[in-house]
Order: structure tokens, then sequence, then C-alpha cells
């Protein structure tokens, strides 16, 4: 049965039904759900704007995480609707955890999606030559530059309550090469995930997207895409956050070749929701 905003259901007409109806329909929606219908219902389009559905995308610990942000009160004051500060979320993550963490929210699902900042991980190596430095194009104030290791180690952990349960997540090291740097061209590394007791890995990863192609055992190497704002991503894996999950999640890269490398710059490692639809492709 096909209906229209004059269809008549129980001698109501659709448009004859309160507002509110459709707030609490619209809520059981998506996100992405709830743009595409008000873009072709006018029934759906007044009740699309209201603060009931869009608080409903909401993570109901907003308040907790936004009380360790520095921008918090300035985001909630400049909003002028639970939809502005929902896109606003997705838009432009937010620094918590003081400044060891950024925040926001997936666009088409509101799902949680944290980057772990360079000050949030272990960072060690064969001699301790890191510094931390401020970039530009860095969301964090201070990203770690690799100046001349012979074998380094990255780890970061995340308590799993913090994210979305039902989900799955995939788990990504964000960094970039500065000019003149070397060592990193056709070397690889491993990868292993762990949560709480299961261990997945280790995966063979390599730094540069320009790498020589090569397989390992059977299984293909993993090489880095660059993102849209320059900075480069090497996939660490996945991981199924299981409802009323518990645990943490930990993830480390290994390159114990012995190579000297020189000049490295980490931004940190996000974990969001798996794009499924780029993986099909």
């Amino acid at each position: 049965m096909e209906l229209s905003s004059g269809s008549a259901v129980g001698g109501v007409t659709l448009n004859e039904l309160p507002e509110e109806c459709w707030e609490n329909v619209l809520s059981l929606t998506t996100p992405r759900d709830v743009c595409r219908l008000s873009a072709v219902s006018p029934i759906f389009k007044s009740a699309a704007e209201s603060d009931v559905v869009w608080q409903s995308f909401l993570p109901h610990d907003l308040e907790s995480i936004l009380s360790t942000s520095p921008d918090a009160s300035i985001l909630m004051s400049s909003a002028s609707s639970k939809k502005e500060v929902y896109f606003s979320l997705c838009d432009y993550p937010i620094i918590v955890d003081n400044w060891r963490k950024s925040f926001s929210l997936e666009k088409k699902s509101g799902k949680k999606c944290y980057m772990l900042s360079a000050r949030d991980l272990e960072i060690t190596s064969g001699t301790p030559i890191w510094t931390l430095n401020t970039v530009s194009d860095s969301r964090f104030a201070d990203v770690a530059e690799l100046n001349n290791v012979y074998s380094l180690k990255i780890c970061g952990k995340i308590s799993t309550y913090l994210l979305s349960p039902e989900t799955l997540y995939t788990a990504y090291l964000v960094y970039n090469f500065p000019p003149r740097n070397y060592g990193f061209y056709d070397q690889s590394a491993d990868v292993t995930m762990r949560l709480n007791e299961a261990e997945s890995g280790p995966r063979t990863v390599s730094w540069n997207p320009q790498g020589r192609r090569r397989h390992n055992n059977g299984s293909v190497t993993v090489y880095p895409k660059e993102r849209g704002n320059g900075w480069l991503e090497l996939e660490l894996g996945d991981f199924f956050n299981a409802e009323g999950e518990d645990g943490e999640l930990e993830m480390r890269v290994f390159d114990y070749i012995g190579h000297w490398k020189y000049r490295f710059i980490l931004d940190g490692i996000e974990i969001r929701p798996k794009d499924v639809s780029r993986a099909a492709s």
C-alpha cells in the first residue's frame, strides 16, 4: 500500500497526525534516513528539524564526554539546535580527555569515533629520538616526529565502553612523511590487535604507499592510503564491539627490521566504524 499526505489510516489522514508522532517515527531510523525522508516528503520535513529527533542520535553519555573538552562550552553555546550539535560533531572533531583524544560522530549513523593523539600512545625505539612538534594540519596541539631510529614500536589502547555497541570498527594509524625522509620506501612492519584475551595477527603492512607490492606466505601486504587532508592512514585491523563489552583494545605496530629510519610524523590512531561500502568495492 502506498501512502501520501492525504492517505487515511483509521479515518485520520497522515497530515492530520500530530508532529510528535512523526518525530517518534524518525527517532527510530538513522540520521541518513531522516535527511533522505525530509527531502522527499513534506510530512517529514518539519519533524526532521526537531530536537527530539536529533537528541536521539546523540550519544547518551555526551555530557560526560564533553566534560573533558576545552571546547565544549563553545560548541553548546554556538549551536542553535540539537541537529546543529550533531553535524558539528560529525564535521569538526572535538578535543577531549585533556588533549589526549579527539571525539566525533560518523555522519550517516551517529556512531562514535575516537582518535588517540601521539601523546596518548606508547612510542618506543632503539634510541629515544622522538620530539613533540606542532603542525598546522593536525587536530592536536602536538604530533610526534621521529628523527633517527633503528627500530620502533607504536602501541595504542582504548576502553571499549567508550565506543558504540554492536558496531564493527576499523583502526588506522595516521602519519605523514616530511621532506628529506629515508628508510621507509620499501620497508614493512607487523601489526597485531588484541581485545581482552583474543588477538589477531600479526599481519604485514607497508609504511609507504609507493612501495613494491609483495606477498608474504600467501597474504597480501596492506598499504596506506591518502586521507582528504593529505595525511596517510594505514589500516591496522577490524574488531567488533559487542553489546555490553567492557574491555580494552590494544593496537600495536612493530618495525624491528634492522634499518635506519629518518623523519616520520605520527598524528595518532583513529578508531571509526568500518566503511562496509568501501570494503566491498
